[in-house]
């Protein structure tokens, strides 16, 4: 087995790509308006703002305005919609490449569905 930690910055920022590339194309066309960005961990800021206590490890995030919330008359300035996945994490969840390839695409998804306008209730993962 390997350990997971061995899973470059580099290899892992491709599985996000590649995941992004298997999703069905109507999903996949959403994520032509998004910026995916892979950072290494989650910054404090986040974690303060999650109210993130303990072992609990946040995978990935969404941040920006849902296309259920989105209007003509939204104020000016904001950046366009945006999904972190954070390597550390999904890394430390994982055992095998195969569970961090699941993982991966797996919380692709679940930001991809908070785009959308889904709550965590209502998602798939």
């Amino acid at each position: 087995m390997t350990k997971q930690s061995q899973i470059s910055s580099e290899a892992f920022a491709q599985l996000v790509q590649q995941a992004i590339a298997n999703l069905p194309p109507p999903y996949a066309k959403l994520m032509n308006s998004i910026a995916v960005i892979v950072e290494e961990e989650p910054p404090e800021e986040v974690l303060r703002d999650l109210e993130m206590v303990g072992e609990e490890e946040v995978l990935g995030l969404y941040q920006g305005q849902s296309l259920a919330d989105d209007s003509f008359f939204r104020s000016g300035g904001e950046g366009p919609p945006r999904i972190s996945i954070y390597r550390g994490p999904i890394l430390r969840l994982c055992e095998t490449a195969e569970e961090v390839v699941q993982e991966v695409y797996d919380t692709v998804v679940h930001e991809l569905g908070h785009h959308v306008g889904l709550d965590d209730d209502d998602m798939p993962y």
